[in-house]
């Protein structure tokens, strides 16, 4: 009963922040927890989920250069300017960030709670966008490793 206690408090707080990838992501767990014999296919989801997103995510990044819309051009100019430099270390930094990330989840899935407190009141209090828990968790991550944070 306190899971659904649980989720149905972040639903509520998805609904009022209007976070709709939020609450689409609650409704989804709660039909498959309501769902018989779902277990499993949330077990695989839990362990899988985050590799998906990276790919669905990949595909929408490349969809730019599939259209047109980028072009081989767009490319190189990045090398021209300053913030094409400092946005191609931001990518570097993120994907490093994300990659211990993963691993922070893994082994301490706790965390996760308070990755999911500390987004949503981003969203709510200061009108952010979630920029998602593997991020923050790699961010953390580097927090942790700084401070010498022994989380087990």
């Amino acid at each position: 009963m306190e899971s659904w206690l649980f989720l149905g408090l972040i639903l509520m707080i998805a609904l009022l922040a209007k976070n709709t990838s939020l609450i689409l992501a609650t409704l989804v767990v709660m039909i498959l927890k309501f769902l018989p014999l779902t277990s499993k296919l949330m077990t695989l989801i839990e362990k899988q989920g985050i590799n998906w997103g990276v790919t669905i995510i990949s595909v929408a990044i490349l969809i730019p250069i599939a259209t047109g819309r980028i072009s081989f051009n767009d490319l190189l100019q990045v090398f021209h300017s300053p913030a094409g430099w400092i946005a191609i270390g931001c990518g570097i930094l993120v994907a490093v960030l994300s990659k211990q990330g993963v691993s922070l989840l893994a082994t301490s899935p706790q965390i996760t709670v308070a990755l999911l407190l500390g987004t949503i009141i981003g969203v709510v209090a200061l009108q952010g966008v979630a920029a998602g828990p593997v991020i923050a968790s790699g961010i953390a991550y580097c927090i942790f490793s700084i401070l010498h944070l022994n989380l087990n």
